[in-house]
């Protein structure tokens, strides 16, 4: 317990933390995020319908305005789709899932990142100079072309019905591969520096193999700005999926996030339905900014030079 607290009291005196309190918009951004998280991992509990179980629907109860509203009902608070769905769950569920896909191809992008990072830094040559062109090359496309050209080549290589059922790790995938280059180069540049510090060279004097060295010694030293990429790259993986589902090429409407019920209240945005995309719309925004307000608190409490 005595570790506990002491390891509590010394967070709560780091600069870190000093620098978050003391930020209202930091942590404005971090309350927002923390609820959005929240309330999207709970929504089986949380939210008041099913939208997605077909015997719960009715269409009797379609395109229902806001309650608020004339003809609103306060059994559906944000109003419903043409489905009888109701707007404030599909929400919720619709959030958990984009932020599913966001988390899951950041922690792809990490991966792939990272170790080809290490591996061009640390063994430099050939290898260094292959996988720098290999980004410099994928650099030259917008991360969203990237994602589409992927998902269209796995289309064009399993039957419609096939890609429906593994779409979630198809666009997963996608974006994953589309967000590597950044965390690579990051990682490359550090252990050109750590790889001739003395720790390093004594560690080959003893013996140990590279990749021994790479990810016991080397890796744990050029890991800080990852989380900050990370942090940021998070929103950017969220709109990523967004714009493909709202292009119809991300997630199937049996696995709705909030870019494909952004996509299907804009069909219906002409008749005056407005509430069927624009609520999603307003919490995708939200989400967004939230964890971008986050990052470039992150960057800048983590910046040596700004202390």
């Amino acid at each position: 317990m005595a570790n506990g607290s002491s390891w509590l009291h010394r967070a709560a005196d780091s600069d870190i933390w000093w620098s978050f309190k003391s930020s209202s918009l930091t942590v404005v951004a971090a309350v927002v995020t923390v609820l959005i998280i929240g309330i999207a991992f709970l929504s089986p509990l949380l939210a008041p319908h099913t939208p997605f179980d077909p015997g719960s629907l009715s269409l009797s109860d379609g395109l229902k305005p806001p309650a608020w509203m004339t003809d609103g009902d306060w059994s559906f608070v944000l109003g419903t789709d043409d489905q009888g769905r109701d707007v404030l769950s599909s929400i919720m569920y619709g959030t958990r899932l984009s932020l599913v896909v966001g988390l899951a191809s950041v922690i792809v992008s990490m991966a792939i990142g990272i170790t080809l990072g290490l591996v061009s830094g640390y063994v430099g040559g050939t290898t260094d100079a292959v996988i720098m062109r290999i980004a410099d090359v994928q650099l030259t496309f917008p991360a969203i072309l990237v994602a589409l050209l992927i998902d269209g080549v796995v289309r064009g290589l399993i039957s419609v019905k096939r890609h429906d059922e593994i779409a979630l790790f198809v666009i997963i995938g996608a974006i994953g591969l589309s967000f590597w280059v950044q965390y690579a180069r990051t990682i490359r540049g550090s252990v050109l520096v750590e790889k001739n510090k003395e720790y390093v060279q004594a560690a080959r004097v003893i013996g140990l193999s590279p990749t021994l060295i790479m990810v016991r010694h080397v890796l744990p030293n050029v890991t800080g700005p990852v989380l900050v990429i990370a942090t940021i790259n998070l929103g950017l993986a969220i709109i990523s999926e967004a714009t493909l589902s709202f292009l119809g090429v991300g997630l199937p409407s049996t696995q709705p996030s909030l870019g494909t019920l952004i996509r299907l209240g804009n069909e219906l945005l002409q008749s005056g339905e407005w509430w069927i995309t624009v609520f999603p719309g307003i919490t995708l925004a939200a989400l967004v900014l939230a964890v971008n307000l986050l990052g470039d608190w992150l960057r800048d409490a983590l910046n040596p030079k700004l202390r």
